[in-house]
């Protein structure tokens, strides 16, 4: 029987405030096997960082002291997930994970990073959403999990009651 060895992990952050237990997990996972690990952020559509309902990027603009409203363009977004994606790194206390920020839609921004990185498993959150925003955005996961050629560590960040 041949094994599948896990060399290299793939961790998609997203901006919502659940993308800790994300990134915990699949540092956790990542460590248990001795692979790889690669902290991915996908800047998609800039709306998504205007909104006032949350704080974009688990509420690291706010600590830069950036209006989410006022972002001028994609070069401060760029800057901004950066400085998310190393104060992970930070908080994991790991310094050897590697980071990397993707444009474009979210599912094929993750697929062509995986490739690109030559991940073993991707490492991502499910959120419970409402079941119209469910209709109108998709899931990302779903889709990921519908088009990758690996295997896919799902992380379930919704609350439970």
């Amino acid at each position: 029987m041949k094994t599948y060895t896990i060399k290299k992990v793939l961790i998609a952050l997203d901006y919502n405030h659940t993308a800790k237990k994300v990134a915990e997990t699949g540092y956790a996972m990542a460590k248990a096997v001795g692979a790889e690990i690669t902290l991915l952020h996908v800047i998609s559509d800039p709306v998504y960082y205007a909104s006032t309902e949350y704080s974009p990027i688990m509420g690291l603009t706010d600590s830069l002291g950036v209006d989410p409203l006022k972002f001028d363009g994609d070069d401060r977004l760029r800057k901004v997930s950066q400085y998310f994606l190393d104060d992970t790194k930070h908080y994991l206390g790991d310094e050897t994970i590697k980071t990397m920020i993707e444009e474009g839609d979210f599912a094929s921004s993750i697929l062509t990073a995986a490739s690109s990185t030559q991940a073993d498993v991707i490492v991502m959150g499910s959120h419970s959403r409402k079941w119209l925003e469910n209709i109108v955005m998709g899931s990302v996961t779903q889709e990921v999990l519908q088009h990758s050629a690996i295997p896919l560590f799902i992380v379930q960040t919704r609350k439970r009651n």
